[in-house]
């Protein structure tokens, strides 16, 4: 497995244990919270070598479990059903997963990879979140075309520096082509809407109302392991006009199963976003089906230093001192056979926030 060339850094995301509000944006204000966020990433730096302990075994758990084909992990290539999930959640498991794979070293589940531990604020859950209907799956494209992503993201709670398990992981995006499942449309009277200009707001439209129920692409949660990670198949995201190239996030420890294979959530831990480097965005736009999006000529892409409502800066604190940024590998010889990307979370297993758009 290829490491790109690109000043990608590994970053963990850790939520502030502050219970205030979810505002359209979570940098801190007042003078409080400043110092609350600094408080706790210096708190937090110690997670640093409990974590980076799992860097090698959560890299070659990949290349095995990828290349190698191991059998029980074929949810992450196809249409996962979700009749074995409650193994999962109860810490049982066949034995033969523990298997050696073309002679490697014996592996079971994966690990959290990182090299650092510090802290994050949490931004906006922007305004495509579906409360309800997000399948728990892995594998979220269904039949979104694009390049292969493959995400492997590890929480860990911030009070224990240990790997959490059992808390679900709820993600979503937008396609190769900027949309968002369920809101292919304007509103008819802002067909011709033009985006803000200046302002927080700048380069924006206005959120696309919710048409179509039934589509669930780019959409899915999944518990993590033992290891406290939760790894997805789906495709690089694609741009829209004001905003950077990002992935949606929520973290839930306290849920529940529905007959239809969706989830109810409880208490929420944790909303944020991830981001891609600008240098790997450059790149994936050339290839199709991104050449396809339709602001590409117009308007063109948002590169991360100019993300509307301030979020990709946020999103590094007051300070500057964390990252949102997905640390990328090749899956194969090429960027065109896909990447797989790393990220942590830590999270303050109990704290609760507010579960709906308020910007």
């Amino acid at each position: 497995m290829r490491v790109l060339q690109f000043p990608l850094e590994l970053s963990a995301l850790v939520l502030l244990s502050l219970a205030v509000g979810s505002y359209a944006h979570k940098e801190p204000k007042s003078e409080h919270e400043v110092e609350v966020q600094r408080a706790l990433q210096a708190a937090a730096y110690h997670c640093a070598p409990a974590v980076e302990s799992f860097t090698a075994q959560r890299k070659q758990a990949w290349a095995q479990k990828v290349l190698g084909g191991v059998p029980g992990y074929q949810q992450l290539f196809e249409a996962h059903s979700y009749e074995d999930l409650q193994q999962t959640l109860s810490g049982g498991g066949d034995d033969a997963e523990d298997k050696t794979i073309m002679g490697c070293t014996p592996i079971s589940e994966t690990h959290i990879q990182n090299n650092t531990c510090v802290l994050a604020p949490e931004v906006t859950e922007g305004p495509y979140y579906h409360n309800e209907g997000h399948l728990i799956r892995q594998n979220i494209a269904e039949l979104q075309d694009g390049l292969l992503l493959m995400l492997d993201i590890g929480v860990i709670d911030v009070e224990t520096c240990k790997p959490l398990p059992n808390v679900l992981v709820d993600i979503w995006q937008a396609n190769a082509t900027g949309h968002y499942a369920g809101h292919p449309l304007p509103h008819p009277h802002l067909t011709n809407e033009n985006p803000q200009v200046g302002g927080q707001r700048s380069g924006l439209l206005s959120a696309f109302p919710r048409t179509v129920f039934e589509e669930t692409w780019l959409r899915g949660a999944w518990p993590t392991d033992r290891n406290g990670v939760a790894q997805f198949t789906t495709i690089f995201p694609g741009y829209y006009t004001g905003r950077a190239t990002h992935v949606h996030t929520k973290v839930f420890p306290e849920w529940s199963v529905l007959p239809n294979g969706t989830f109810k959530s409880g208490r929420l831990s944790h909303t944020g976003q991830f981001f891609f480097d600008d240098d790997i965005n450059i790149v994936v736009d050339k290839m199709h089906p991104y050449t396809e999006n339709p602001i590409r000529d117009l308007r063109g892409r948002t590169r991360n230093w100019r993300d509307s409502l301030n979020i990709f800066e946020d999103s590094h604190g007051p300070e500057g001192k964390y990252n949102p940024v997905f640390k990328l590998h090749l899956l194969g010889g090429v960027v065109s056979q896909g990447l797989v990307g790393y990220i942590t979370m830590g999270v303050n297993a109990s704290a609760s926030y507010d579960n709906f758009w308020k910007g």
